[in-house]
């Protein structure tokens, strides 16, 4: 470990994406094509260079600090900022098409908006620092809350765009106030000095716990789980399908991300109180997200549902890492909660990319009935469809297949009851969520199509997309090399 507080080089890449992010704003100022194109590849080409440092950065293994160890660059930071970048490439150049049909490109301002929400991203996952943190998560909800509303003419997303920001506020205030509680009774905001103080004793134990409840609500509502999720299906169905991946993808990285550093590295001496609050927050997550979305009838809300019952199970593999004291589960049920996100926002990616295809000017095809007889029309976008949503339910050899189940050997392999029990819990909540994907499979493949209209997609969407699915098959046939590379990254970054 290198430690060099006067070092910039662990925030090159968050440099990189500032200046070019000002730069693109400037640049779009004098474009007027329809589809912003000098605006789009400028931007896809400034993320892919920030995408290879980051791989860069993540290969080398190494990890050192910055900015007086407010900031911390090591693998598994390195590796999800990397992924966070590639999935918002994906996302706008699904997006486009989309975009430009409901007149959201009159401005550059979806590709600023994603600079900066990607900006507030970087630090979220970069910070070693409670203020850091939430500086980065200010930055990227304040872009998120704009991005939701960027229809200004459009009812929906301007309601989504208000409940969002009523409930991100809300949030946001429970975390900042959990985060003074620990404050208070460390007397640090340097997650490692927390740490440090918390092992050796000298803390005020009810400031502390109660700081803790408030910062667990804030983290479960960034993910988005039970009982916090009520902004994520009004806010999926609401947003324009282009902002709903926005947020759906990429972000959760993040989420993930503060969640290990705030309670794995700054409060793991506490575990046995956090972890109970993740194991009800992961029950009620499972438990109502499946059931509610057998309900749906609007792909996206019936999705968003789906997301909370994800989102259950990440945090099934976090509750995992410490038994009786002992961390010898932490490295396996970490890189297992890891790799699951990584996984979920890969078919998260392609399965709103077919809906924002479905999509045209006018016509959101965001119902269920919407996709009926899709394989008719379009079998390779009724095949994606069909690897996603099997994927999600956990149907092997798909990926998703492949990440319940290191969830559910991470929680058996404990050997403790209650860890069997909430497997077999999780596995039945599986079976229950089977119900709607193979729903929307039928509907593709069964029904009448209710339009003869043929499905066409510009060759950079149809190439982007169909490479995508093609992945979550290929992890699902070959999963070893991602579970290898979460493993190492948790490793390197629990220093053992």
């Amino acid at each position: 470990m290198m430690t060099d507080t006067l070092s910039w080089i662990a925030v090159y890449p968050e440099i990189i994406l500032l200046v070019m992010a000002c730069a693109i704003t400037l640049i779009d100022l004098g474009v007027r094509s329809r589809l912003r194109s000098v605006t789009h590849v400028t931007t896809l080409a400034a993320l892919a260079v920030v995408a290879m440092l980051q791989y860069l950065y993540a290969d080398s293994g190494s990890t050192f600090y910055s900015l007086h160890n407010m900031v911390v660059s090591d693998p598994m930071g390195n590796w999800l900022k990397m992924f966070a970048t590639l999935a918002v490439i994906v996302t706008l150049v699904y997006a486009r098409p989309y975009a430009a049909d409901r007149d959201m490109l009159r401005g550059g301002e979806m590709y600023s908006l994603s600079l900066f929400s990607l900006l507030g991203m970087f630090i979220m996952i970069s910070g070693n620092n409670f203020l850091m943190i939430y500086l980065g998560l200010e930055l990227l909800t304040l872009s998120s809350y704009a991005l939701v509303a960027l229809r200004r003419d459009h009812v929906l997303a301007t309601e989504a765009a208000m409940k969002y920001f009523v409930l991100g506020a809300l949030a946001s205030g429970f975390l900042l106030y959990g985060l003074s509680m620990i404050y208070g009774a460390t007397g640090s905001l340097d997650i490692s000095t927390v740490l440090n103080t918390i092992l050796s004793g000298r803390v005020n134990a009810q400031v502390l716990t109660f700081g803790l409840v408030f910062v667990v609500a804030g983290l479960a509502f960034k993910l988005g789980v039970v009982p916090f999720h009520m902004w994520v299906p009004d806010v999926y169905q609401g947003a324009p399908t282009a902002v709903t991946l926005m947020l759906g993808g990429a972000p959760k990285l993040a989420a993930f991300a503060i969640t290990v550093r705030l309670l794995v590295e700054g409060l793991l001496p506490l575990a046995v109180d956090w972890q109970q609050m993740l194991m009800l927050l992961a029950i009620g997550s499972l438990l109502i997200g499946n059931l509610a979305a057998i309900m749906q009838v609007n792909l996206k809300r019936m999705l968003a549902f789906s997301t909370i019952a994800q989102m259950g199970f990440v945090l099934l593999g976090l509750m995992s890492g410490v038994v009786s004291g002992n961390t010898l589960s932490a490295a396996n049920a970490y890189s297992s909660a890891m790799f699951y996100v990584l996984t979920y926002v890969l078919t998260t990616l392609a399965s709103f990319g077919v809906i924002l295809l479905l999509a045209r000017e006018g016509f959101e095809s965001e119902e269920i009935a919407d996709f009926a007889g899709l394989n008719q029309r379009s079998p390779l976008y009724a095949a994606i469809m069909g690897i996603c949503l099997f994927s999600l339910a956990g149907i092997p050899p798909m990926v998703g297949f492949y990440a319940k189940l290191s969830i559910l050997q991470a929680l058996v392999t404990t050997g403790e009851t209650l860890h069997t029990a909430l497997a077999v819990f999780a596995v039945i909540m599986s079976l229950v969520g089977a119900f709607y994907y193979l729903r929307v499979v039928k509907v593709m493949y069964f029904d009448e199509p209710i339009t003869a209209t043929q499905v066409s997609a510009p060759t950079d969407v149809r190439l982007v997309l169909s490479v995508n699915g093609l992945m979550v098959l290929g992890l699902g046939l070959l999963p070893g090399g991602l579970m290898a590379l979460c493993a190492d990254a948790i490793v390197r970054m629990l220093g053992i």
